[in-house]
């Protein structure tokens, strides 16, 4: 064992640079050939303030980065990793990194809404009246029926680009329990095959017109679980420790874990995590999702906002390296792209960048890309000695564990 505790940050949706097959994924009618998440929000913000970050190498990732600069960086590896699932979302990329390959992409109902036999069973099973049924802004949605829900008590029902069924109302007409349970009917109705979506998503929200509607942080995701033992079961079933902090246990349906808290805001996750690096003595994992710059900026293709998160995480990531110790590894990711100046509202398909950064390493520097995601979980099992199960794809990154 090289390392005790390894940190996995996974800045979601943060991807650099259109993947080698980007001209099979499309947003709006237009492939996805040429986005880059990175380089775009850099250049509407006419550059970034990011020390921390660029202290990591990222300039020799993308070196068009307004922002970036040429560093020698002995502390870090970088190298960029590709997606060898079919898919750009947030469950097939955080799968792969724990060894899931996934060659199905999960269903949509983007452009059709759901089926009506499945919102009648849905509007039978739960009582209620269902409105919606179309893609939309988990914002805009509530200045659009937010109002029509809380007075007669109906459920929201809406979905997005993503493969997700998301049903929000407001905890003043339908109980926020109430509420749950109509999720768990919704994620046991879409078990069948041709409408099994990733995710069912509780969307709670409060006010009592659209020009105050708020959506809360009890929020509540129902996930698929992986198809097969990920990185996550094979270092649990060792002894090691695995702490997720985020989407992490949403995502992986709580498989794979030992302790999770979800957050509030990206902030709010970092604050976590430094917490844990600075009191928690663990042998093991520390997972961690930070989903704002996908949900609150990406989606609403706002890059002024996504740029400004971008630097706030900077921040807190400078207070984090601090904390950390000679025998620590943190590895900062991405699981697909959202680039805010692409076309249309949905992820894009895009390499991610992998930072891998520790005080002990000698030789940092660019190294070779990657052709899955599961590298990152082969080389964290790697470092415990361990191989991980059969059905995992990816190969250990050598450089980290031979760093002496």
């Amino acid at each position: 064992m090289k390392f005790k505790r390894i940190f996995a940050i996974v800045m979601d949706s943060v991807g650099i640079g259109s993947e080698p097959d980007a001209d099979r994924f499309f947003n709006a009618g237009h492939n996805d050939v040429g986005s880059n998440t990175w380089l775009h929000v850099s250049q509407q913000c006419h550059g970034l303030n990011i020390p921390n970050i660029n202290s990591l190498g990222i300039y020799d990732l993308c070196p068009e980065i307004e922002g970036a600069s040429k560093v020698d960086h002995p502390h870090a590896y970088v190298q960029t990793m590709r997606e060898a699932s079919n898919g750009k979302d947030t469950l097939t990329g955080h799968w792969e990194m724990m060894g899931i390959l996934t060659s199905e992409p999960l269903v949509t109902f983007t452009d059709t809404g759901f089926p009506k036999e499945l919102m009648d069973e849905l509007s039978a099973r739960t009582g209620r009246k269902l409105i919606g049924n179309y893609s939309q802004s988990g914002t805009v949605i509530l200045t659009e029926l937010g109002e029509e829900q809380t007075r007669d008590g109906s459920l929201i029902v809406y979905t997005s680009a993503d493969s997700v069924l998301q049903i929000a109302a407001n905890t003043a007409v339908v109980p926020l329990e109430e509420l749950y349970r109509d999720c768990e009917i919704a994620r046991e109705i879409t078990m069948k095959k041709e409408w099994k979506v990733g995710r069912v998503i509780a969307r709670p929200f409060v006010g009592t017109t659209k020009e105050n509607f708020k959506r809360t942080t009890e929020r509540r995701d129902y996930a698929l679980a992986p198809a097969g033992r990920t990185s996550l079961n094979d270092l649990q079933d060792a002894g090691y420790r695995v702490i997720a902090v985020g989407k992490i246990h949403d995502i992986f349906a709580g498989n794979g874990m030992d302790e999770s808290s979800h957050i509030d805001s990206n902030h709010d996750g970092m604050l976590q995590t430094i917490e844990i690096a600075k009191n928690k003595d663990f042998t093991g994992l520390c997972f961690v999702n930070l989903a704002d710059f996908d949900v609150l900026y990406g989606h609403r293709r706002n890059p002024q906002g996504y740029g400004k998160s971008i630097e706030e995480f900077d921040q807190d990531l400078g207070e984090l390296m601090k904390n950390l110790k000679e025998d620590d590894l943190l590895l900062i990711t991405a699981d697909h792209g959202n680039d805010p100046t692409w076309y249309g509202t949905d992820h894009t398909r895009e390499r991610v960048p992998l930072f891998s950064y520790s005080k002990g390493f000698k030789n940092g520097r660019k190294i070779e890309e990657v052709d899955s995601f599961g590298c990152m979980g082969k080389t964290i099992l790697a470092n415990f000695g361990l191989k991980g199960s059969e059905n995992q794809i990816g190969h250990v990154i050598k450089e980290l564990v031979e760093d002496k």
